[in-house]
């Protein structure tokens, strides 16, 4: 732009540079919802990685029924290391109607 002036520009260097405060804001916010969409893009994927190993352990589990009482096993020791626990044994429907067949022919229930 400055060869008609017979003026030959080389090189321009920019040392002071002050934007509006409009246009700051402006690159702010769009750089937060680029930091916002990525780190929903890194918890989409670590969602999925999860949902894939709960399928590969259900899959395991559903293979080997022992392997579902072992894990209940591990959970109710995982919990009761902590001091301040209530564990509920669940029991099941088939196993107190057993103990009251067996009960009722013995002289003494505790049902």
């Amino acid at each position: 732009g400055s060869d008609p002036w017979g003026v030959k520009v080389e090189r321009v260097e920019i040392k002071d540079v002050r934007l509006p405060t409009n246009m700051q804001r402006s690159m702010a916010a769009e750089a937060e919802a680029t930091r916002e969409a990525h780190a929903k893009i890194i918890a989409a994927e670590g969602e999925k990685k999860a949902s894939r190993s709960l399928k590969e352990a259900a899959d395991i589990i559903n293979e080997s029924p022992i392997a579902l009482q072992l894990r209940y096993f591990q959970t109710l020791t995982h919990i009761s290391a902590e001091k301040n626990s209530t564990i509920v044994f669940p029991i099941p429907i088939e196993f107190l109607k057993l103990m009251r067949t067996r009960g009722s022919s013995s002289t003494t229930s505790g049902f």
